[in-house]
């Protein structure tokens, strides 16, 4: 097992795998940007260590300073966490080549699996269907005749990359010279390729995907499926395990076909496979995630498995601990993402100082958060601050959790998408498990908050009484803190 780790990312995954790390008995060590000093995970950490200027490329992107980083510390291994480099096989291949163990999937699974045309070739090639679409990325000059043996709609796809970005819907061919301009434009921003592919575009479908494990020894099991359907803009807002929509026979398809793509492409780590599901109940592949997903905690409190420590063991080279038949789905989870941003203003980012925080401890509720009063949000990254996952002996039991405890949680300063994501939870289509992508987009158009409860006002009113915390800064690297001298851990 490893000695020391390094965490390549920051908020509350980082968070989450530090803990992991820690209950393992491994040191860790945190990296941070200028403007995430005084983030929680720098506290938390065993070492933190500066890697420069709050742009992405210049810190969180940066693969060499992160090798850098990990060197001076001695730092045996690099976890990723998700966004940023995580799904990078240059970054992995950079560890490999430094001597450092990469917390994930070989860089040629990366490679054969990120790249959307080759991971949907191999899909079809081991008879798992695919929706009708192009198997290369496409030229501007044969789109349009592409598009129409396809059919109309056409989705518009990034080859290179995911979470929704150079992704377009388009209806009538005279909208696809601008659509796929657009998505080139986005895809180059978010991934340094303008590679695009065509699919037909599937109406009112859900969104499923099956958490898959597999180490270097030739086991490979999946954890059953997660319902992802529940999105804005392709980005998840709300997911569940396991899926209303999904019964034990498709519950066993759609996990022997995770499996065989798994081994086929020489797989190993924690990883996804997301399918689409129509309105008949007929699947299609979608993509692979080679990482670990944001909304992997709802499969955990299913099935028992912790997915990071899972990780970490997979890379030490120790074999999987369960075999398929070991895998039993308990119960039901649900978890929803707390964003900075304000729903009211087109999701627009929201930036600020946290003046004051409560996050709710119940029964069955779980908080994954990367944040604390004093701290100030910047927009440099992914606006998520949190998520808040409930489990219950059933859905019903587990929304109602959930609820309580969106309810109970204040954030005082940016503004944020709670009440959005109440108003969603008591949406009787939602309840019904009555859903399909579109729902955000059909039910929740022209949202706009409700005025917050006597609860939350009276919380928000003690919070705000109390003075501002503030947030120490790391100390100079020569500083020599006496707790430490006495054996003690500095909490944060």
């Amino acid at each position: 097992m490893f000695r020391k780790v390094l965490v390549a990312n920051r908020g509350e995954i980082a968070v989450r795998v530090i803990r992991a790390l820690r209950e393992l008995g491994i040191q860790s060590v945190a990296v941070y940007s200028e403007v995430d000093a005084t983030s929680p995970h720098v506290w938390l950490a065993d070492e933190a260590v500066p890697i420069g200027p709050a742009e992405p490329l210049e810190s969180y992107l940066n693969i060499g300073r992160l090798i850098e980083a990990a060197h001076r510390t001695g730092a045996e291994a690099i976890h990723p966490g998700y966004g940023f480099l995580a799904e990078n096989a240059a970054f992995a291949r950079a560890c490999v080549s430094s001597g450092i163990v990469f917390i994930g999937p070989p860089p040629e699974a990366i490679e054969r699996l990120g790249d959307k045309a080759q991971a949907r070739g191999l899909a079809a090639s081991l008879g798992v269907p695919t929706v009708p679409g192009t198997d290369r990325p496409v030229e501007d000059t044969e789109a349009l005749e592409l598009a129409h043996r396809i059919g109309f709609p056409v989705l518009l796809k990034a080859a290179g990359g995911g979470g929704g970005k150079g992704m377009r819907v388009v209806h009538r061919p005279t909208d696809l010279p601008q659509a796929l301009s657009s998505a080139r434009r986005e895809a180059y921003a978010a991934f340094g390729s303008n590679a695009i592919l065509l699919e037909r575009y599937i109406p009112r479908p859900r969104h499923v995907e099956v958490q898959i494990l597999a180490d270097a020894h030739g086991h490979v099991v999946h954890l059953g499926e997660r319902e992802c359907t529940i999105q804005r803009r392709y980005q998840k807002v709300i997911e569940e395990a396991p899926s209303v929509a999904v019964d034990d026979g498709l519950r066993t398809r759609l996990g022997e076909a995770a499996v065989r793509i798994a081994r086929a492409a020489g797989y190993v780590n924690a990883g996804t496979v997301e399918f689409l599901l129509d309105p008949q109940g007929h699947f299609y592949f979608l993509e692979v995630n080679t990482r670990l997903q944001v909304e992997h905690p709802v499969t955990e409190l299913v099935t028992g498995v912790d997915l990071v420590q899972a990780q970490v063991r997979i890379a030490a080279g120790e074999p999987l601990r369960i075999r398929q038949e070991d895998v039993r789905l308990r119960g039901h989870a649900v978890e929803a993402r707390v964003y900075a941003e304000d729903p009211e203003r087109e999701f627009a980012p929201s930036a600020g100082r946290i003046l004051g925080l409560w996050e709710p401890h119940l029964p069955g509720v779980r908080v994954d958060s990367g944040i604390q009063a004093g701290q100030q949000i910047p927009l440099h990254y992914d606006p998520i601050l949190a998520k808040v996952i409930a489990w219950g002996p059933d859905r019903p039991s587990a929304l109602a959790r959930l609820h309580e405890a969106l309810d109970a949680y204040v954030v005082l300063g940016p503004r944020t998408n709670l009440s959005f994501l109440r108003d969603v939870l008591s949406h009787p289509a939602f309840l019904a498990g009555e859903v399909s992508t579109e729902f955000l987009h059909e039910a929740f158009g022209g949202w706009h908050r409700r005025p917050p409860g006597p609860e939350v006002v009276a919380i928000a009113a003690a919070l705000l009484s109390q003075p501002t915390p503030t947030v120490p800064t790391p100390p100079a690297a020569d500083f020599v803190d006496p707790w430490d001298r006495l054996g003690g851990r500095r909490l944060p």
